[in-house]
This record gives structure tokens, sequence and C-alpha cells, in this order.
């Protein structure tokens, strides 16, 4: 049978990290580590802004701990399926939960692109135009930025997953990954895949190379308030408010770049690599970046580890350990 349609495509089989028996119990653990790092990093950063008032009323400390959020949700789309395949063997993956995988990870991972455009305008108000900071970047006025980054990943990602929900698959359907990813998932398709890959590119302009601009843009304008600041200490200070984020913005679509646009002589060969890349690394080293250079982060932390020091001495309510 050279195709079969999605009704009778009732699995999908993932190609895996490896197929060497030997290494697969290292894989187990070293992945284990690495997603056990990345949820508590995480969740320390959403915990520690949350946790503080100074911070939790600052947007750009609410952006961030959505950024931390995300992260999270994004590692735990491909993480856990990923493990049970290295410990137990089983590479399939249902029709239904390919396609959730396949929508949860576009959603969370172009969620992620949209809001470090809004993180990078931002800084841009903050620095370019700190006088008028609190009028421009309200309250009400972060909700809408960090609503709209959630849902036009989520709508965009319900596009691209319609769309190729709608295809019929041939055997085998071998995805040629380690998770449900769009581009794989497309070449097992026995019908034209034209209308899918013109949504694609045009899709990619609005949530990718738009935001992508806009970061740039932003950059742009900093970098010129910075270089104009007479004193040296004056520019490390400032430009010390957004080197995080810059640091996140490099890493993150550098990956991606990475990915997509390189030539296609090396796809198959290092699709895996720059997956693990963009998919694992990068949401691990995220919250210690912010967490080494962002100095209010880290007393919130301190902050944190006094609370949770005066809890486990049952130390009494009025005591200045719960005065923060």
């Amino acid at each position: 049978m050279k195709g079969e349609n999605k009704s009778s495509a009732t699995y999908f089989v993932l190609q895996g990290l490896s197929d060497v028996p030997e290494i697969q119990l290292f894989l187990f653990f070293s992945f284990s580590t690495i997603y056990f790092l990345t949820l508590l990093g995480n969740s320390a950063i959403v915990t520690a802004v949350h946790g503080d008032r100074s911070l939790a009323s600052v947007p750009m400390y609410t952006f961030l701990s959505h950024l931390s959020f995300l992260d999270m949700c994004y590692t735990t789309v491909t993480f856990p399926k990923m493990l049970l395949t290295l410990i137990l063997g089983d590479k399939t993956i249902s029709y239904t939960g390919c396609f959730t995988q396949l929508f949860f990870f576009i959603s969370f991972g172009q969620s992620e692109s949209f809001l470090l455009a809004v993180m990078a305008y931002d800084r841009y108000v903050a620095i370019c135009c700190p006088l008028h900071y609190m009028d421009i970047v309200t309250q009400r006025f972060s909700v809408y930025l960090t609503v709209f980054s959630w849902s036009a990943g989520f709508l965009n990602s319900a596009l691209h997953t319609g769309l190729a929900a709608r295809l019929t698959f041939c055997s085998p359907r071998e995805i040629g990954h380690f998770f449900c990813d769009i581009t794989p998932l497309l070449k097992l398709s026995c019908v034209s895949t034209m209308l899918n890959e013109i949504v694609i590119y045009a899709a990619g302009v609005f949530v990718v190379l738009t935001p992508f601009i806009c970061i740039l843009v932003s950059y742009v304008y900093i970098i010129h308030v910075i270089l104009n600041i007479p004193s040296a200490k004056g520019r490390h200070k400032t430009f010390s408010t957004c080197s995080s984020h810059l640091t996140v913005v490099c890493m993150f679509y550098g990956t991606v770049l990475l990915m997509y646009m390189r030539p296609s002589s090396y796809a198959q060969a290092h699709d895996k690599i720059f997956a693990l890349l963009y998919t694992f690394i990068t949401p691990l080293l995220n919250p210690f970046i912010y967490g080494l250079r962002s100095a209010e982060v880290k007393e919130a932390f301190k902050k944190m580890r006094k609370k949770d020091t005066c809890c486990k001495g049952y130390l009494h309510p009025k005591s200045s350990c719960f005065a923060y």
C-alpha cells in the first residue's frame, strides 16, 4: 500500500536520537538532568518575579516570567516523549499525539519569538524614552503585549497544524526526527504540500522575520543612545540593563537560523544537532543568563532563600523575615 489517508494513519514512527543501544541509557540520564535543570531554573525565575512585589510590578520582569514559563512549556512538549523513547525503545507516536506535539511546539516557539520582540521594545522605551516609560509601558499595555504574543503564536500554529492534518501520509510513516516537527512531517505526504510550504514561508515573514526586524531596529536606537552617553560607567550601566535580553535573542535566533537558513546539503546530517540547540540548550541557559546578569533577580533569589530559611526555622510570623 503506497499511501494511506489520515483516517488510517493511526501512528507515526520517530527516528529518535540514536539507534546505538549502548548509549541509550547515557542519553536518558543526560537529557533527564537537562530537563530537570531547565524546569528548576525557569521555575525559579517565575517564582522570584512573582514572589517579589517590586519585580512583579515592573513590565520587564513580567515579560521575563512569561519567557521562563514558555521555556518550561517548550521543553515539556518534546522532552517526556523523547525520554520514554530512550528508556523503553518505543519510537511510535499516535497520530493525535504527533499533531498535538506539533501544535504546541510551534505555538510556544513562535510565542517566544513575539515575546522577545516585546521585551526589546520595552528596553527601547526604557533607554531611549526613560522619562515617558511609565506613561507608555503601563500595566495594561504590558498585558496587551503579552496576550498578543501568546495569541499570535497559537493562532499561527493552528493554521500550520490544520493544514498539515489534511494531508495524506504514505507508508512507511517514519519521521526523520526525534519529535513531530513540521518539515519532516511534510516529507511523508503522498500529496502536494505546496500550499503548506507557501503558508510556512508567508507566515515565517510575520512570526519570525517581523519580530527579528523589530528587535534589530530597537537595538540600533538603543546602541545609538548608549554610545552618546559621556561616561564609560554610564554606558556600561545602561547596556547591562539589556545585555541579558540581547544574549538570549542571539541564542534563540542564532539557533533558528542555523536550523532553517543553511545549505540543504547539511539538512539530514545536522537537523537533530541544531534542533537540540534551540529546543533544549537555549531554554536551559536562559534562567542562568538572567540570574547571573540581573542584580534585581539575584536579589530576589536572596530574599527567597532568606524566607525559606526563616520558614524552616519556624520563626514567628512577625519576624523581619516576613517583611518582604
